[in-house]
């Protein structure tokens, strides 16, 4: 059996539901995978508000990646081998004790990784790699990375400083000195963080990372300099507005786009990581790239895995409230129940 946490609909957490059903046929090209790490990150957070700009019709079972191990493979050869830990970004899905997936969405997990701190670095690490490369920032430059202390703000400040550039993190001043410990130079997000990064960059800066959107992307928009770009990857100032779920991002997108037609060496854009879709062999080729790098680098140092905390699967809804709450620093983390 599967055991799997539903969102039935527009719910508060205590509203998610636990189903179970049969473990489906494993076909050709598949394999069945038993969780051991998934995670709850900010586009579940939407999906629960239906605010999440594609996500499927109610019902259906969250879980954005995830991490497990090989337990039947479909018949053909697939290049792994039962028993393999792998992981993937699965969109949906992935809060379930077992998932039955395509061998092309898989990437191996290099041994000596522990569960947890893989799944912290599966989508937000790829979304990190990925944003820093549009953003094409490196040594010498300074960048700035708008709740720095998140599951991809973190990872975003830690990328940067292996590049070689200097980083500026916003956040809460309570998470100042993790920032410190990153690298980091914080500035606090209650009080003015442009003129803040306007004192530390008064030539402005390579790249703003802003999750956030709302009327604050103006802010964000101000601190670059000559060249710089504004990469937007996100709506959390928008996520508890009521109304139509896609005007926010609606609205995000035209701004975006009547910033880049003005004249002055500015740009902006918007970071979706499901862009290349429409071409799926080289989405998941370039996926599976990107994940076995991120692992690479967890492997070796270059970059850590902060948890928030974990939660039993069975306890799903109090991980959703947490990672709501404002008050996790890291990735929360969701593991099978005892």
């Amino acid at each position: 059996m599967i055991t799997e946490v539903e969102l039935p609909g527009i719910v508060e957490p205590e509203g998610l539901r636990v189903r179970r059903r049969e473990v489906p046929p494993v076909a050709p090209g598949q394999a069945l995978v038993r969780m051991e790490a998934t995670g709850v990150s900010f586009a579940e957070q939407q999906m629960r508000r239906g605010k999440y700009y594609d996500q499927p019709p109610f019902p259906f079972v969250p879980g954005y990646d995830v991490v497990g191990v090989i337990e039947t493979l479909g018949e053909g050869d697939s290049g792994f081998t039962v028993g393999q830990r792998v992981a993937a970004v699965t969109k949906t899905g992935g809060w379930a004790d077992r998932l039955v997936l395509d061998t092309a969405d898989l990437a191996v997990v290099p041994d000596g990784l522990g569960a947890e701190e893989t799944e912290a670095v599966i989508v937000n690490g790829v979304t990190a790699r990925r944003m820093l490369a549009i953003a094409g920032a490196g040594r010498g430059d300074t960048v700035v990375v708008l709740g720095a202390n998140g599951g991809v703000g973190s990872l975003l400040v830690q990328l940067a400083r292996h590049a070689g550039a200097r980083v500026i993190g916003v956040a809460s001043q309570r998470h100042f000195p993790y920032l410190r410990e990153l690298g980091a130079i914080p500035v606090d997000r209650a009080g003015d963080s442009a003129a803040a990064v306007a004192e530390l960059a008064p030539n402005g800066v390579k790249a703003v990372f802003d999750h956030v959107g709302g009327p604050g992307l103006r802010r964000s928009w101000s601190m670059l300099g000559r060249g710089g770009v504004l990469v937007s990857y996100g709506t959390a100032a928008t996520r508890d507005d009521q109304g139509n779920a896609k005007l926010p991002i609606l609205a995000l997108f035209g701004r975006l786009a009547l910033w880049n037609l003005l004249p002055n060496g500015r740009s902006a854009t918007f970071f979706n990581l499901w862009s290349g879709r429409r071409r799926l062999e080289r989405h998941r080729a370039e996926l599976r790239a990107d994940l076995e790098a991120v692992f690479g680098q967890l492997a070796a140092g270059e970059i850590t895995a902060r948890i928030a905390r974990a939660f039993p699967l069975s306890d799903t809804a109090a991980a959703v409230r947490y990672a709501e709450s404002g008050s996790a620093a890291g990735k929360v983390v969701l593991v099978p129940s005892v």
